[in-house]
């Protein structure tokens, strides 16, 4: 039985408290104090602010939650910060009350939206509540980790619904909450509701701490001995973390037993990209790697290896305070200041309690360990004078290392006092935007009413009120101005004093904000031109957010290639560094597109809130007839690998979903099945996911691991197969085209074509030809001739050089192998010819 299944038929709070603990108690589940207390509260229709140790069970208080809305017929939230736990949540949902009784809302899906139970972002809920205020359908609203409130970028969703929906019975979570005094009193007086801040300081799992002075390879020895691994040693930066697994190996973190066990469980997975091949040997050496910048498929096969007991140490980021599924006994920090963008900095109680709150989880361990390793300077002095023992003159003579240049001063009574300390408070982070006041005047009754109420009754401090107040007034002026509002002389049948003169699509905001824009510029286009598909995908690249590891990359790289470029033309070295400041990363259809958003804002000046951001990641890649694995490797992204194909998972969806259909031509759709298929054999979970959410399926955590790992053949979507191919074969044509023969070789040095055969056949090219065209026509489906041989498992091809005489006569023979390309999850591409027919 399905948990609600044990609703009861009376939405008494004993009877339903009795209910819902009777299903814990089936399950195996004992309830905490603090949880009792929580559900209490929720059950009988209190608010309830809850602030308990990681590992307490909040997800239980919130599913009691949900099962006390349904009990009283309400519309029940949960939100999330990030989308990928807005995902699981949702699944999770499903399992407990059924597909039909749980959707989800994240702003680029929308499932079952109508359901009893949605899951959502912050921002989405925000959205609904500024559009329909205390008339939304919203009864209840439990909000997870809701520290993100002070975050300074999204903090403003989280206080929103505060504001604005007062009818709702809110349940905010979270492990790291500080005072809440302020919100117990605000949330009591404007739901007209008691308020209830439940606490508790004792952890299912109580943990010590340790400050240590020994280097750090000793400290992890000394873990590993006394058996208080699984360890997940915490770094500031991606890059650290991966050094520090390769340091690492060099320490024997396994039996042969444990090896063989690793090895059995990671059974066919398959590690596809550089970073892959090198944790392929940190995970079977018994390390683990864990950060943001990974592909979900590696982070999910970390997880599965902690899970299973076989990891000892993990070595990550800091970003495992926030919906990480790993099992972990000690936590060891590294540091205990971080760069947070603009300088370094101490760690921030909050920071340090979310990060330290991960070591011992219940069901695991009877006790957990945060470790903190002293600065590399003070264990190296500490080392040298406990070489000196204990002769004074010795030690005195002991030459102390001092701290590196820069160095943000911490030690053992840093750590003390983050122990002892409370997480900071929450400070309020409301801001204005042009779809705000867009969304408050398209309710029914007085506008200026509803918005001097949100502006003047807001968790602001007066003086920044004022400035809110100002920032508003110019925004209805310039949409005065623009006539998207318009005064009426008398109030209208709804109240209305001020009206929109513009229809809002009724998820206005929750979607691209500038998809509108993307559909009118398309208009600008020329659908004759050669290059139209990929000028349309430019179109779409400019509203994505900005992914600014690549887009910084890219810039490095045409730097250097600029820099490099000046030098062999004898540029002077103050005049190379003043031409450098205008190469940027590369903007296509920059001007066109920036003229167009400024006139489109002048009738829309919502977008105002949402910057064009030209750039070119889809199409460079595409142009330049890039794999996955020779894009991250050109452009030295291989650790943040996960944030390039989370850019082209995104990049897709908006792809296929923002053009119309209409005016996609045959090369649009080429390149959405090859950026598909691309995207698939990377990683098929982003996509997976995604379409799984049209028809969710109530499955088990090993059938769900089962599809996940399951990877369908490259060539069973022959259209983005073919696309694969054409690339393949065109990479070889712009290689050829550059002269880097020694390139070509190590492509095709098992097909027996090295440099030496490519610089051989080449040389006979330019001997004929004085340039080999690389442009939109060169790459084009009408040079590349593919005779499918099925019986034999190969398409024999021939790309066609694009001559300056128009002789086609020239190109290169190859042969494509589908079982090998299948297991690889590429176009296997074997040459057998480059020369003349």
């Amino acid at each position: 039985m399905t948990l609600i299944d044990h609703l009861p038929n009376d939405a008494d709070p004993d009877a339903l408290f009795e209910a819902f603990s009777g299903w814990a108690e089936q399950q195996g589940i004992a309830l905490y104090p603090a949880q009792e207390e929580a559900l209490i509260e929720v059950v009988s229709g209190a608010n309830v602010i809850l602030s308990t140790p990681t590992g307490s069970g909040k997800s239980l208080v919130a599913a009691g939650a949900h099962f006390t809305a349904l009990a009283n017929d309400q519309v029940t939230f949960y939100t999330a910060p990030i989308k990928a736990l807005v995902s699981e949540k949702f699944f999770d949902l499903c399992k407990l009350f059924g597909t039909e009784n749980v959707g989800m809302l994240t702003g680029d899906a929308s499932v079952n939206a109508d359901a009893p139970v949605i899951c959502c972002t912050a921002e989405v809920l925000a959205s609904i509540a500024l559009r329909d205020g205390k008339d939304a359908d919203i009864g209840q609203v439990v909000m997870d980790e809701f520290h993100f409130y002070a975050e300074p970028d999204r903090g403003w969703a989280w206080q929103i619904p505060l504001l604005e929906l007062p009818q709702a019975q809110f349940i905010l979570m979270s492990a790291t909450l500080g005072d809440m005094s302020r919100f117990e009193e605000d949330l009591t007086r404007r739901t007209g509701k008691p308020t209830s801040v439940v606490r508790s300081a004792t952890r299912p799992v109580p943990l010590s701490y340790e400050y240590r002075t020994t280097a750090l390879t000793e400290t992890l020895t000394e873990l590993l001995e006394t058996r208080q691994s699984p360890v997940y040693i915490v770094h500031f930066t991606q890059a650290a973390a991966v050094e520090r697994a390769q340091a690492l190996m060099s320490i024997n973190m396994c039996t042969r037993a444990e090896k063989d066990q690793i090895a059995e469980l990671i059974g066919n997975f398959r590690f596809t990209t550089k970073f892959g091949r090198n944790l392929s040997r940190y995970v079977r050496h018994g390390i683990g790697v864990h950060h943001a910048g990974m592909l979900p498929k590696y982070r999910r096969l970390v997880e599965k290896l902690a899970q299973a007991g076989l990891l000892k140490v993990i070595c990550g980021t800091d970003t495992l305070g926030v919906g990480v599924n790993v099992p972990i006994r000690t936590v060891l920090f590294t540091a205990l200041t971080k760069y947070d963008g603009s300088r370094v900095r101490t760690l921030r109680a909050r920071e340090f309690h979310q990060i330290a709150g991960r070591a011992g989880r219940a069901g695991f361990d009877t006790a957990g360990f945060v470790v903190a390793q002293a600065p590399e300077h003070v264990v190296e002095n500490e080392k040298a004078l406990a070489k000196a023992g204990d002769d004074p003159k010795k030690r005195r003579k002991v030459v102390r290392k001092k701290a590196p240049e820069g160095f943000v001063n911490w030690g053992e009574n840093t750590f003390e006092k983050l122990i002892a300390s409370d997480p900071e408070p929450l400070n309020s982070r409301f801001r204005v935007t042009h779809a705000m006041l867009l969304s408050v005047i398209a309710r029914p009754g007085d506008a200026f009413v509803a918005m001097r109420k949100l502006l003047e009754d807001n968790h602001e401090p007066r003086r920044n009120q004022l400035r809110h107040i100002r920032r508003a007034i110019a925004i209805y002026r310039s949409l005065l101005d623009g006539g998207i509002v318009e005064r009426l002389p008398e109030p209208d049948a709804e109240g209305r004093i001020v009206r929109l003169t513009v229809d809002l699509q009724q998820d206005f905001a929750l979607n691209q904000p500038l998809s509108t824009f993307a559909l009118a510029a398309f208009d600008l286009l020329d659908p004759e031109s050669p290059s139209y598909a990929l000028d349309m995908v430019s179109v779409v690249e400019s509203t994505l957010d900005d992914p600014r590891q690549i887009l910084a990359a890219q810039q490095n790289k045409a730097r250097g290639e600029a820099v490099a470029q000046m030098k062999a033309d004898g540029v002077e070295y103050e005049e190379r560094m003043e031409r450098l400041m205008d190469v940027e990363y590369p903007k296509p259809l920059e001007e066109v597109l920036f003229h167009a958003y400024g006139l489109y804002r002048k009738s829309h000046p919502w977008v105002g809130d949402h910057p064009l951001s030209p750039k070119s990641v889809i199409r460079d890649m595409y142009e330049r007839a890039m794999t996955f694995t020779e894009f991250t490797s050109f452009y030295e992204l291989a650790r943040t690998e996960g944030i390039v194909l989370r850019y082209l998972a995104s990049a897709y969806k908006a792809l296929d979903h923002t053009v119309p259909d209409d005016l996609k031509s045959e090369d649009f759709e080429d390149i959405i099945a090859w950026l598909g298929e691309m995207v698939r054999q990377v990683d098929s979970s982003l996509l997976d996911e995604w379409e799984q959410l049209a028809n969710p399926e109530v499955e088990t955590a090993e059938q769900a691991a089962e599809r996940a790992d399951q990877v369908r053949p490259v060539t069973a979507n022959a259209r983005a197969f073919r696309v694969l191919v054409r690339n393949a074969m065109f990479r070889r044509v712009e290689l050829a085209a550059l002269d880097k023969v020694e390139e070509l070789g190590e492509m095709d040095a098992e097909s027996g074509w090295d440099a030496d055969a490519w610089g051989e056949a080449m040389d006979a090219y330019w001997d004929e030809y004085d340039e080999l065209g690389t442009g939109p026509d060169a790459r084009g489906p009408k040079l590349l001739q593919i005779e499918e041989d099925a019986e034999h498992g190969l398409w024999k091809v021939r790309q066609t050089f694009a001559d300056p005489n128009g002789d086609h006569d020239w190109g290169i023979s190859a042969e494509v192998d589908l079982t090998a390309s299948d297991e690889e999850g590429r176009a296997v591409v074997r040459v057998t010819d480059v020369g003349q027919l």
